[in-house]
């Protein structure tokens, strides 16, 4: 703000400078207007933009998620050097605000500002010795994670666009290439994926390579992204900013790099990952198996919680929570009239055909329509419980064909903050045998509205926070949210139909299960198969989606824990608040108050909401 007052200064005095006039009378100087003083937490948040714009540096495609073209032309550096220099820069820039600003002078908004900013680098460092433990190339992996960026992210409105576009696939090699140099140190370091990652992987690359231009086979279709590409191409010939002669060389050029140098980079990493699969345990094994792999439980556990609690503690949490919502699963199938026990009726709702749609064009259309018309329920109803409501549309859509993985968990993905884009949710749609009827309502509320879509699209218009603040993702939240939200959505009148609500009780099951399967596999050595049965013994989710998933977290370690702790997180503060408040307790102002500081991490959202209690209650 300094900044911006200082150059309104300079340009009064500039469009009162009268050196070029005829007149002898020089013009009267203005007297100088008093600059307002800022705050200390104006200051702090006019400095925190300054450094989300300087960090937004190490990340052009984060940028081209939110619809900022700076940097178009590059993808984002993925050396182990790249990572450390980040890191490097939040240590200076926290040691900076400590040094510079007066956290007692802040107001609350302003400390949790600084209290956010500087838990970022307690969480980075706490993660730095194992920065290089993640699967690179497993599921959803860089293969198919760069062209989906390119089909979903860079869009392609100016000739400029399309110069950045074929620079980025320019760089698919260098990225591809940084990768598998890290890939490399990792499998010398002892830390292997399970087997399955390689076929996933291998699988991944067989269909994003598939087709012209990577091969010109006379029956071959045409890949996703030369899809994408000429699609946008022809955007461009069509509202006049390209003649059809430079459309055709623009094409030509992009087929010479697909067909040459990014093959040649996919090939590279195929051929490893086809040598290396051997060398992969026989059986899937959890973090336990990796070097240090007890303490980096311990890390990914407090990343994804936000909390402080052991894997014990954990694994209890679920195993208490499985216990519960079954009582709840077996009333819910007393009214539906089912005759047997309630492992039973889990076989019958998961096997029996009446609950699925066909695998065919028409079924996955009636899958995508029943999806809409939930969520349009659901929206009327938004107003009764919020306050702030979001303005980006949302869109319900099936994943691109090069990425869809039967079984595969449905997912959001944000729109641009300035609208420019909607926020879609996706759904694997391969085998229809794994999204069961009575499970939509369920999913579509924890994706779209009022879940992952409402949240995350009122979070990134926030005006008056910081703007990190707005892409500031803590999982706990996030996906607590989402879980928080199909919780909510009883309240608002969904569910009435009691297999939509066995749904809804399978959708939380789910996630308790989870606590104990996630501890189960990478603190307790549970083998995969113990895991799938667990599974399958305590829930009527499909066969096919419960090995999908419990790959899932063999593969990404603590993340699943994240939805049920952060769910009954969300629930503690309302319960708190509503015995607080009593008859003052309004549940459109709570929802505002934990939906208008971002996704922070759990102790803080629950330091906001006993402010807010304590305010309430004052001004009554």
């Amino acid at each position: 703000m300094r900044l911006l007052a200082g150059f309104l200064l300079l340009f009064l005095v500039a469009c009162g400078d009268n050196s070029t006039s005829t007149t002898s009378t020089p013009a009267p100087v203005p007297s100088p207007q008093a600059v307002p003083e800022l705050s200390e937490s104006e200051r702090l948040n006019a400095w925190l933009d300054e450094q989300y714009e300087e960090q937004l540096d190490f990340s052009p495609q984060t940028r081209s998620v939110l619809g900022d073209r700076t940097d178009y032309d590059r993808l984002n550096d993925q050396t182990l050097a790249a990572a450390e220099r980040n890191l490097q820069w939040l240590r200076e820039s926290v040691a900076t605000m400590e040094a510079d600003f007066d956290y007692a002078a802040l107001t609350d908004d302003g400390k949790l500002s600084y209290d956010m900013w500087a838990y970022s680098l307690q969480q980075a460092e706490r993660a730095a010795p194992y920065q290089n433990y993640g699967y690179i190339f497993g599921r959803g992996g860089p293969q198919s994670s760069l062209p989906s960026f390119m089909i979903s992210f860079h869009r392609v409105e100016t000739v400029a666009d399309l110069d950045a576009y074929v620079s980025r696939l320019r760089e698919f090699d260098r990225v591809l290439g940084e990768l598998m140099e890290r890939t490399r140190l990792q499998v010398e370091a002892g830390i292997r994926q399970p087997r399955f990652g390689y076929e996933f992987a291998l699988a991944e690359i067989d269909r994003v390579t598939s087709g012209v231009p990577f091969n010109t086979d006379d029956d071959s279709p045409n890949s996703p992204v030369w899809v994408d590409l000429q699609g946008k191409v022809e955007g461009l010939v069509d509202n006049n900013l390209l003649d059809d002669d430079r459309a055709q060389e623009y094409l030509a050029e992009a087929r010479e790099i697909l067909a040459g140098e990014v093959l040649a980079a996919y090939e590279e990493v195929r051929l490893w990952l086809e040598q290396d699969m051997d060398n992969a345990a026989a059986e899937s094994q959890g973090v336990w198996s990796l070097p240090d792999g007890e303490n980096y439980y311990n890390q990914r556990l407090a990343l994804m919680t936000t909390l402080d609690l052991s894997a014990d503690e954990i694994h209890n949490i679920g195993l208490s929570e499985v216990a519960r919502l079954q009582a709840e699963m077996e009333a819910v199938k007393n009214q539906t009239g089912f005759d047997g026990t309630l492992q039973e009726f889990f076989v019958f709702v998961r096997e029996d055909e009446q609950f699925y749609y066909p695998n065919t064009d028409e079924g996955r259309q009636e899958y995508l329509d029943i999806n809409n018309e939930y969520l349009d329920a659901i929206h009327a109803r938004l107003p009764e419980f919020f306050g702030r409501l979001p303005k980006a549309p949302l869109v319900v859509r099936r994943v691109e064909s090069f990425r869809e993985q039967p079984g595969a968990a449905q997912h959001y993905r944000q729109g641009a903050p300035d609208g420019s884009r909607p926020g879609v949710f996706y759904s694997h749609m391969s085998d229809m045998s794994t999204l069961a009827r009575w499970q939509i309502e369920d999913i579509a509320y924890h994706e779209g509205n009022p879940g992952h879509h409402m949240q995350i699209s009122i979070q990134q218009e926030l005006t008056d926070v910081p703007r990190f603040r707005t892409q500031y993702r803590t999982t706990a939240y996030t996906e607590g949210w989402g879980l928080y939200a199909e919780w909510l959505a009883k309240e608002m009148g969904g569910f009435q139909d009691p297999y939509s609500e066995f749904g809804r009780l399978s959708g939380e099951i789910w996630r308790a299960i989870r606590l104990v399967v996630d501890t189960g596999i990478h603190s307790k050595r549970w083998t995969e198969e113990q895991a799938v049965q667990y599974f399958l013994d305590n829930s009527a989710i499909p066969e096919g989606a419960v090995r999908s998933e419990v790959k899932r977290y063999f593969a990404n370690p603590g993340q699943a824990t994240a939805y049920k702790i952060g769910m009954m997180n969300f629930q503690q503060a309302r319960a708190n608040a509503e015995e607080a408040l009593g008859d003052a307790f309004d549940v459109r102002a709570f929802h505002d108050v934990v939906l208008g500081a971002g996704a922070v991490p759990m102790p803080m959202m629950h330091a906001r909401v006993e402010r807010w209690i304590n305010d309430t209650l004052a001004a009554n």
